[in-house]
């Protein structure tokens, strides 16, 4: 069972407004405001994988997840996580230079998903969908968690149509996701949200945190750890 949410930004996004062909969005928040000519542009096709992870014997495993790096992650991001010990590392992307992903896996697996910066990581899917599987005595191992990783997952506090849609269809449970910076837990349509902040150049006051999946026994938990502090982080904390 999933932990019951933490926080969520208090404040829904609003939607573009669109005036004599311009579009110009702003919501006093992490993504400021931006004006410019409208584009009607074709989406390519998303790539999407799957990839499973074990748990260690007692049936726990646990997760670092990072996000929003754009090449210039926290000095202090690798301490963090080889102190946190993670069992993998997933990234949900605006990676920068790929060379962040080799970093990190000194301190552990990593698995990524591209961002919007990273087109040039043409290796990396944009959705990854992950199971966490616990070894049975006898028959094959059982599912524990199916979690959904794309870069772009909500629009303010509420998941995007199509990656709830597509979360749905895979059955999973967990949707993690990046973009915004905003460390941010929630849930919404039946699913739970998990993005991990940016451990990357800070955007006007945010923190610079990363994120933690721990998968207890019989419950999941989710939490935010301060790049500058070495602490849980959590609104109200310092750093």
């Amino acid at each position: 069972m999933l932990a019951k949410a933490t926080w969520w930004p208090r404040r829904r996004r609003p939607r573009p407004i669109i005036r004599k062909g311009r579009v110009t969005t702003h919501d006093g928040g992490p993504d400021g405001a931006y004006t410019g000519r409208v584009r009607a542009t074709k989406q390519r096709e998303q790539i999407e994988r799957q990839a499973t992870l074990t748990t260690r014997a007692d049936g726990t495993l646990r997760l670092a997840v990072v996000a929003d790096t754009h090449a210039a992650p926290h000095p202090a991001l690798l301490d963090c996580l080889r102190e946190r010990r993670p069992d993998a590392i997933l990234h949900a992307g605006d990676i920068g230079d790929l060379a962040v992903l080799d970093a990190l896996s000194e301190a552990g697996r990593v698995l990524a998903v591209r961002g919007n910066i990273d087109a040039h990581a043409r290796d990396l899917p944009d959705v990854l969908v992950l199971d966490l599987e616990r070894p049975t005595r006898a028959g094959p191992p059982e599912l524990a968690l199916r979690l959904l990783m794309t870069h772009i997952g909500v629009y303010g506090v509420t998941l995007r149509a199509e990656v709830a849609r597509r979360a749905r269809a895979r059955k999973a449970s967990l949707v993690v996701c990046g973009h915004s910076h905003v460390p941010f837990v929630g849930r919404d349509r039946g699913l739970a949200i998990f993005n991990p902040g940016s451990a990357g150049p800070r955007r006007f006051r945010l923190p610079i945190v990363f994120g933690i999946i721990e998968l207890g026994a019989r419950s999941v938990a989710l939490r935010h750890v301060s790049c500058e502090t070495g602490r849980d982080w959590a609104p109200d904390a310092p750093g």
